[in-house]
């Protein structure tokens, strides 16, 4: 059972692992396309604060192991809130209440690494403290690009199991996925343009003046390589001088940067193409992510926009790592006969 749903990574990760996925909650509607599509499974929009937790035991079969996931949505965990208060901050607790009354075998919450600075005397200290009433819990830090995601993401990891730690194994010493691996197959684009076959490989469209800034870019770069005419107003103020991380290009041998909600604009992070002049587009975007090619994000002649489904695709939990914990929670079922 998916709380907190979205599109539905965490899930069809852990269907790509064989698990039976039962339903998924949500309270954007918006989501439910690409959640039932790609997981053959329901979609109820529903208030996770508000949850009944008979209405999730009802969903189990209650005869094979159970699992709840979820993550919380992490913007108000995000360093850009630190110090404020935010209400979402209370659907910890709710994930929480939900865990313990519906006494699944195993949950798990991926979020920001960022949680772990609230750990002390904290909101997240006390979910942790209510979990591990009923649970042995894993909370542990990864690199997504050691688990098969093809970008630089920090992500917290909660693992809660009743009979023993079940943890993430350590990754391989050459399990690093690259640019060119994920996307380097792609069909070509230019800014603003729509693949016929593809209508998710879809590029934003370029001003005059950033397409100019992109055939400058170098792979890795930044804007202190532009030349002078080219670099913003506000890059040459002292207060602006240290934001490199914007109007870059990828590298093709190198993780993606961090794929956010704004993952399809030049302007918005190091999120141009390594070679083609453009900002990635939305199919790509989503392979970094480690969704499958094929995922369908919408019905082919819906496009809702490049804001809607980058929202979707920086939201989303990576499938990759969402596979990689489920094979661990399904190696302890299996080793438990």
């Amino acid at each position: 059972m998916d709380l907190f749903c979205g599109i539905g990574g965490i899930s069809n990760g852990f269907k790509r692992a064989g698990f039976d996925i039962r339903a998924g909650y949500d309270v954007d509607e918006s989501c439910r396309y690409a959640f039932e599509t790609n997981n053959g499974s329901r979609f109820v929009k529903k208030d996770v604060g508000s949850l009944s937790t008979d209405e999730i035991k009802s969903r189990f079969s209650g005869t094979r192991p159970s699992v709840l996931v979820g993550c919380a949505p992490c913007q108000p965990f995000s360093t850009y809130k630190k110090g404020k208060t935010d209400d979402r901050w209370e659907l910890l607790k709710s994930f929480a209440r939900i865990a313990i009354s519906v006494d699944a075998d195993f949950v798990t919450m991926e979020n920001v690494a960022g949680l772990l600075e609230y750990k002390a005397g904290s909101l997240f200290q006390e979910f942790l403290d209510a979990l591990s009433t009923r649970y042995l819990l894993s909370v542990q830090v990864v690199d997504c690009s050691q688990y098969g995601v093809p970008q630089r993401r920090k992500r917290l990891v909660v693992i809660g199991s009743k009979k023993k730690v079940v943890q993430l194994s350590a990754p391989a010493e050459d399990a690093g996925a690259t640019v060119r691996a994920a996307i380097a197959g792609l069909p070509r684009l230019t800014a603003g343009g729509v693949d016929p076959n593809d209508p998710l490989h879809r590029a934003s469209k370029l001003s005059d003046l950033n397409l100019k800034r992109i055939k400058v870019s170098k792979p890795g770069g930044t804007w202190r390589d532009w030349p002078a005419d080219l670099v913003a107003t506000c890059h040459t103020a002292e207060t602006g001088k240290g934001y490199g991380g914007v109007y870059g290009r990828m590298g093709w041998d190198q993780p993606a940067p961090t794929m956010t909600t704004q993952c399809y604009g030049f302007g918005n992070g190091r999120f141009g193409h390594p070679e083609q002049d453009r900002a990635i587009s939305l199919r790509e975007a989503a392979i970094l992510q480690s969704f499958p090619a094929d995922y369908a994000f919408f019905e082919a002649d819906k496009f809702p926009g490049f804001k809607t489904v980058g929202k979707w695709i920086g939201n989303a939990v990576p499938v990759a790592l969402a596979q990689a914990i489920a094979k661990e929670i399904s190696a302890e079922i299996v080793g438990r006969g």
